[in-house]
């Protein structure tokens, strides 16, 4: 492809057609749109929740928070939603599926040690979601790489895949505009459908939300290892590549989770960006090509795309994070004068 242009770099050559390959980045973005404006809404509705179970000092602060839960619908979401696109239609097949593999390690990593220590805070799981955007993409774009390989109307299935993307991003925009204006009001005097629904059923939105991750980074694993299979002569050649790659992950994933647990900040979320693409350039340069080192350093660029405007997401799970850990302390302490005074 693209042989009548001899001077086009090697890291511009699209994995499939043009038309696919972008409508594949939009779908991508689509999907990393809909997913920040439900846990804008889902943040939202904790912060609802927490702030009628506290003080006057907490309703306060959760009109602060309201003022940050808002959908960048302007000139920068617009300008973001173009790039991600871009950028997710550039990167290959390959390097997008490396991506989804190194991320779905980490999330089994951090279920591990969630199960294992119960009385972690559910801020951490905020956290790891809020990391998760850019990963979203491209488990989406390898996915629809995998399953439209060889498709006759390829891109007509694409486009119509893409239109219907392109309408749940509208309409996840739009929940979140009418939750964020008029939730309090409708909810209180309890006569619009859609806010009764969220207060009656608003704490299954996570649940869903999580359920949905999971069977697309599942279809999006099995159609990575596929996607990377295929760059591999023999069976051995590929056990050569998996063993170390998996053994080199696992330690260090397991080494990031730890120091997550111990510094929940801002500046750990970016540096935990840093080393798991850095890791992805050590091994593409090792085993990889070219192309490959350079789509990985465009998806620095991606993750900062993501998490950049999405500080304020990083920002409410922080404050929703400090206020379960005051409110366990609470009812902690209000056990224990309990336990003494039926002990007197």
């Amino acid at each position: 492809m693209f042989s009548f242009l001899p001077g086009l770099p090697s890291w511009l050559i699209l994995d499939a057609n043009p038309l696919e390959s972008l409508l594949q980045g939009f779908v991508g973005a689509c999907g990393i749109s809909v997913f920040c404006n439900l846990m804008r809404v889902n943040l939202f509705l904790e912060g609802e929740s927490s702030s009628n179970e506290g003080s006057n000092k907490d309703t306060s602060n959760q009109t602060n928070l309201n003022h940050q839960l808002k959908s960048k619908s302007g000139l920068s979401g617009k300008l973001q939603f173009g790039f991600l696109t871009v950028l997710l239609a550039v990167v290959g097949s390959r390097v997008s599926s490396l991506v989804v593999l190194e991320f779905t390690l980490r999330v089994v990593s951090a279920w591990g040690t969630t199960k294992s220590d119960p009385g972690k805070p559910a801020g951490f799981l905020q956290l790891l979601l809020v990391q998760c955007q850019f990963s979203l993409g491209c488990a989406l774009s390898c996915s629809l790489h995998f399953l439209h390989e060889g498709a006759y109307q390829r891109w007509l299935c694409l486009l119509l895949i893409a239109a219907l993307s392109w309408f749940l991003a509208r309409q996840s925009a739009r929940l979140l505009q009418h939750v964020v204006a008029l939730y309090r009001l409708h909810s209180s005097q309890r006569y619009c459908g859609v806010c009764i629904t969220l207060l009656s059923s608003g704490r299954s939105l996570l649940p869903r939300l999580l359920t949905a991750l999971m069977l697309t980074f599942a279809v999006s694993v099995f159609a990575g290892i596929s996607i990377i299979n295929k760059h591999f002569l023999s069976a051995t050649e590929a056990l050569r590549f998996w063993t170390p790659l998996t053994i080199c992950y696992t330690l260090l994933v397991v080494y990031m989770q730890e120091n997550d647990q111990r510094h929940l900040s801002g500046q750990t979320v970016l540096n935990t960006v840093v080393v798991r693409l850095g890791g992805l350039m050590v091994l593409m340069l090792t085993v990889g090509r070219w192309a490959d080192v350079l789509h990985i350093l465009m998806c620095f660029l991606g993750e900062a795309a993501c998490l950049i405007p999405t500080n304020d997401l990083l920002n409410v799970a922080f404050e929703l994070d400090e206020w379960e850990v005051y409110s366990d302390g609470v009812s902690q302490r209000r056990q224990q004068n309990l336990e003494k005074k039926r002990n007197s």
